[in-house]
């Protein structure tokens, strides 16, 4: 007898669960200091390799606001459990009044939240030093001794979902004026960071006028660096540049 598939979760037990898994990473992080340091250095160095590696968009004003977004947003290094608390307070809401595929697709960029940090306290683990001062070849031997490709593939792959998500919802006027509608309920609700959050990533999508381009090249420079690092490259991309000195 040929077993039944399992059940497809709904688009609000998903976003549950991945908010989950969000709120256990930040309560290891904040129970840790020593953790939440490493993350933060670690962090930063992934942010400024993104800032190398997409350099040429950066400078294209189509697509310069898309790779802020990415790099403070997504990949970037600060603390985001009081974002991800605040979304946790609103799901009966959103569940209520957002259709069902906006509510995976917020699942969906929790999900990528929660693998990114997953995957960074890994690689934590095989990196020879913890303060951010690691060269690109460390990086790299760190990353394959952590393994786990699938999972590195799944981080590509929910960038692309995510991305082409907020593209095809930029587009829905409804939807924006909605997004519109709640910034004073979300000040006086304390909501400020979800809200600006949201705010800036549909404005970073919208600016675009089409993200097709803007995500292919994304899922190609990141799958290519993938195969390369698993391939046994030592430096398949320049040594990050260094922070700027706060003045």
């Amino acid at each position: 007898m040929t077993p039944a598939n399992p059940p497809i979760p709904s688009a609000a037990a998903a976003l549950v669960r991945e908010l989950g898994r969000v709120h256990a990473l930040h309560a290891a992080r904040a129970s840790n200091p020593i953790l939440a340091g490493a993350l933060e250095r670690l962090g930063d160095w992934q942010a400024r390799r993104l800032a190398a590696t997409y350099a040429d968009l950066a400078r294209d004003a189509r697509y310069a606001d898309a790779i802020a977004f990415f790099q403070s947003d997504l990949y970037g290094s600060q603390d985001f459990s009081k974002r991800d608390a605040d979304l946790a307070r609103i799901v009966p809401v959103m569940t209520r009044l957002l259709p069902d595929g906006v509510i995976m697709t917020v699942a969906r960029a929790m999900e990528l939240s929660a693998l990114s940090h997953e995957l960074d306290a890994k690689l934590l683990d095989h990196l020879p030093r913890a303060d951010g001062q690691f060269s690109v070849e460390d990086y790299c031997r760190a990353f394959r001794r952590t393994g786990r490709e699938p999972d590195r593939r799944r981080q590509v792959e929910l960038i692309g979902e995510v991305g082409a998500a907020l593209d095809r919802y930029v587009k829905r006027p409804m939807i924006r004026g909605a997004l519109a509608m709640m910034r004073k309920p979300a000040r006086l609700a304390g909501l400020d960071e979800l809200q600006t959050f949201l705010e800036r990533g549909f404005a970073a999508f919208h600016g675009m006028n089409g993200a097709a381009e803007f995500l292919t090249t994304v899922r190609e420079r990141e799958g290519a660096l993938i195969d390369a690092i698993f391939a046994g490259a030592k430096a398949p991309f320049p040594e990050p540049p260094e922070p700027r000195r706060k003045t």
